[in-house]
């Protein structure tokens, strides 16, 4: 019997390894991946050097900065991090956040473990997390997809997301140095410090989704608006000028605070929005890697 996570799968190999295969591999892990961890040599350090790989001991003794180098291989442990908290649940005109999340997911999932790669996931919710750990092969991608889709049938707690928390348990699951994927709408609070010290082990790309209706609310008159993580509701006129122009100033306000602490932690931002094709984005996302190792 054809299960729902063995049909989004298909589809989703039917349509993504045919674009992407051979442009997520090449001579290095990942277009994503910029070094290794297996230690090569050091070298004398250069203005574009991450500060980071700066090896301190080598630089005392010979008093000029050095660096150290590393090996890279095509195999790779990555994992995805994903957000599957109440306010990821919310279904817009187009899609669910949690739909594109599971899409954006088992893709990446696929690709990478396509090349040999071994991927991990990790489920959160307040209320409840799972970890799978990395592996490599297609029934792996598989559980991966049934997990995200039982997951997404049940109810999430309520209240406010911890994203601090969800990256925590990610850092100390992810021990080794890799590539972590979070996907996530990143509504919360106090996830950048947690956000930056994920970076300090792993190289980190951050892909929020997003529904259209948060970024421009439409004017259907009287409404009653509630969080989907506390359950608060208030009721509001969309099409009072005045307050269509407050909410304006907040999302405004809230959208350049979020991409100010992606690029204070040094993460790799990305942005999918419900109404678009998560394929078209993750297709996006790759050129845009390649562009910047270029």
């Amino acid at each position: 019997m054809t299960t729902a996570a063995d049909r989004l799968l298909r589809r989703l190999e039917w349509q993504v390894l045919r674009r992407l295969d051979g442009q997520l591999q090449g001579s290095y892990r990942t277009v994503f991946r910029g070094t290794g961890i297996d230690f090569a040599d050091v070298r004398e350090y250069t203005p574009e050097d991450d500060v980071r790989h700066i090896d301190w001991n080598v630089t005392a003794r010979l008093d000029e900065p050095f660096v150290r180098q590393y090996t890279e291989d095509r195999e790779l442990t990555a994992w995805l991090v994903l957000d599957l908290s109440a306010s990821m649940r919310v279904a817009g005109a187009e899609s669910s956040k949690d739909g594109t999340l599971a899409e954006l997911a088992v893709s990446l999932a696929r690709l990478l473990t396509y090349g040999g790669n071994r991927v991990g996931a990790i489920l959160y919710d307040n209320a409840k997390q799972l970890v799978l750990p990395p592996r490599a092969g297609r029934p792996h991608v598989l559980r991966i997809a049934h997990e995200i889709g039982k997951a997404s049938g049940g109810t999430p707690e309520k209240g406010a997301t911890d994203l601090g928390a969800m990256l925590r348990l990610a850092a100390s699951t992810a021990r080794r140095r890799g590539l972590v994927f979070v996907v996530s709408d990143f509504i919360g609070e106090g996830w950048e410090p947690e956000l930056t010290r994920l970076t300090f082990r792993h190289e980190v790309v951050a892909i929020r989704v997003v529904d259209p209706v948060e970024l421009d609310l439409p004017d259907l008159g009287l409404v009653v608006v509630e969080d989907a993580e506390t359950g608060e509701q208030i009721l509001v006129d969309t099409g009072d000028p005045q307050f269509r122009l407050r909410l304006r100033a907040e999302v405004d306000a809230r959208e350049a605070g979020v991409a100010a602490a992606m690029r204070r932690s040094g993460v790799r931002a990305h942005v999918v929005t419900t109404d678009e094709d998560p394929l078209e984005a993750l297709v996006a996302m790759v050129r845009d890697a390649k562009r910047r190792r270029r």
